[in-house]
C-alpha cells in the first residue's frame, strides 16, 4: 500500500496566533522580532505575508526589516503562547492518527493517514475536513499537501503557501519534482546550491540525472542524500515526539555579527549557566541540549548531545554544549545569535543515591554551583558566571 503523508502549514504561525489574540494586527504588515527588550539588536522571528512580499525574512536583523517594510507594526515574540497553539494543533488532529511528528513552535505538522481510508475516508478528505475543524475551533486556516513521503509533501506545501492545497500521486514525485527551481528542495545548503549552479544546475530535474557517483565526488556523503531526494525518494516515518516533560530556551544576541569560535564559545558558556540554574529551580535534569546558531544570512545550523542520566551541573551541561559547538560549527557565515534549548526534563529523585560516591572534582563542582546561585539570588542572574563566559562582549 502506498503512503499517505498529509502536511499541515500554517503559515506565519507567530503571525497567525499573534493576530488571533488581536484582531486589531490583522490590518496592517506585522513584524515579529526577537531581541527588542534589552538589546542594540533585534532580529525578525516570524512576519506576516504583508511584510513577506516586501522582502522580510525571518533572521533578518530588524534595522534591515525595517527599511524594506516602513508600514510593519513590530511585536516581541511570545514563545509560551506558541507553544500552547502547537499543542493545540496535535490534539485537533490526533483522532485521525497516533502518527503525528510536529515542528518546534513552527505550525508544521506531519500526519501518516497510510490505512485509515475505512475509517475516515481518503486522505484528500481528511486533510479537507482536518482544514475545516481547525479554522473552526482554533482560528487556523492551514495549507496542506498529501505525498507518499514528508520531503515530497513538504515541497508541495511550498507551492502553494500562504493559502492552498496541493496532491502529489504515487509516482509522480520525479515529474512533480524536475522543474522546480533547486532552492525548493528541503536539506539543500546554500554552498551546496552554489555548488550545483557552478556546475550549471539550477532545477532539481537536472540534479536527477546526476548518478549516485557523480555525486559522491564534490558532496561526499551527502551525495547519498542529493541522490535519493531529487528523486523523491524518501523512507523517513512520521515520528510522534514522545512526551518526555517540558523544554526551555534560553538566546544570546551578538552585538555584531561574529565569526569567532571563541566569542560564540564564551556566549554559549554563558547561556550554560542561565539552563543550570533553571534547571535547579525547577528541581529537574535536562537530558538534552540543543544548540542553534543563527547566521547573518538567517540560515541556521543545529546539533543536539544527550546524556542518558540528565544533569543541572554547570560543568557537565558545558562539556554537553561545547560538543555540541563543535559538532555544527564549521558553516563560513558569521553568526548572528546562538540559542540553547534544554529538552527531555526528567524531576530529580529525592532519594540520594547509596552505592554512587561523588568524587572530590565533583563534590568541589558543586560547592562552586551552589555559591554561584547564591550570588545570583542576591545580586540577580548574570552577575556571576563560569570563568570563560566572561569573555563575551556586552
Amino acid at each position: 500500500m502506498d503512503r499517505a503523508i498529509i502536511h499541515l502549514n500554517v503559515t506565519d504561525f507567530a503571525v497567525a496566533v499573534e493576530r488571533i489574540g488581536d484582531s486589531s494586527l490583522r490590518h496592517s504588515p506585522l513584524i515579529v522580532a526577537s531581541g527588542i527588550a534589552g538589546k542594540s539588536r533585534a532580529v525578525v522571528y516570524d512576519m506576516s505575508e504583508e511584510a513577506y512580499q516586501d522582502g522580510v525574512r525571518k533572521g533578518m536583523s530588524l534595522q534591515q526589516a525595517n527599511r524594506y517594510c516602513r508600514a510593519a507594526r513590530i511585536i516581541p515574540p511570545r514563545p509560551d503562547r506558541y507553544r500552547r497553539a502547537m499543542a493545540a494543533l496535535v490534539k485537533g488532529v490526533i483522532h485521525y492518527t497516533p502518527l503525528v511528528e510536529k515542528g518546534e513552535e513552527d505550525g508544521h505538522l506531519f500526519l501518516d493517514v497510510t490505512g485509515t481510508h475505512r475509517l475516515f475516508g481518503p486522505a484528500p478528505d481528511i486533510a479537507w475536513r482536518l482544514r475545516k475543524q481547525l479554522a473552526a475551533d482554533l482560528g487556523l486556516d492551514p495549507v496542506w499537501s498529501i505525498a507518499s513521503s514528508k520531503l515530497v509533501a513538504k515541497v508541495a506545501s511550498r507551492m502553494v503557501r500562504p493559502f492552498g492545497e496541493y496532491i502529489v500521486g504515487a509516482g509522480e514525485e520525479h515529474v512533480f519534482l524536475a522543474p522546480l527551481p533547486l532552492s525548493m528542495l528541503p536539506g539543500l545548503t546554500a554552498e551546496e546550491i552554489k555548488i550545483l549552479q557552478d556546475f550549471n544546475l539550477h532545477r532539481i530535474g537536472q540534479l536527477a540525472e546526476l548518478s549516485r557517483r557523480q555525486l559522491l565526488v564534490p558532496f561526499r556523503k551527502r551525495g547519498s542524500y542529493l541522490y535519493e531526494a531529487s528523486r523523491g525518494r524518501d523512507h523517513t516515518a512520521v515520528r510522534p515526539v514522545p512526551e518526555k516533560g517540558d523544554s526551555f530556551s534560553v538566546e544570546h544576541i551578538f552585538e555584531e555579527d561574529t565569526a569567532s569560535y571563541t566569542e560564540v564559545e564564551a556566549a554559549v558558556a554563558m547561556l550554560v549557566h542561565g539552563v543550570g540554574r533553571s534547571l535547579r529551580r525547577r528541581n529537574m535534569l535536562g537530558r538534552r541540549l540543543k544548540l542553534v546558531l543563527v547566521h547573518a544570512d538567517g540560515k541556521k545550523s543545529q546539533r543536539q548531545v544527550g546524556r542518558k542520566g540528565g544533569s543541572d551541573n554547570d560543568f557537565v551541561l558545558r562539556n554537553m554544549a561545547f560538543g555540541a559547538l563543535g559538532q555544527v560549527w564549521g558553516r563560513r557565515v558569521r553568526v548572528r545569535s546562538c540559542v540553547l534549548i534544554c529538552e527531555h526534563l526528567l524531576p530529580r529523585s529525592p532519594q540520594q543515591a547509596l552505592f554512587v560516591l561523588k568524587s572530590l572534582r565533583e563534590e568541589q563542582q558543586e560547592k562552586i554551583i551552589t555559591a554561584m546561585d547564591q550570588i545570583c539570588s542576591r545580586f540577580g542572574d548574570g552577575s556571576i558566571v563560569l570563568g570563560n563566559a566572561c569573555e563575551v562582549r556586552v
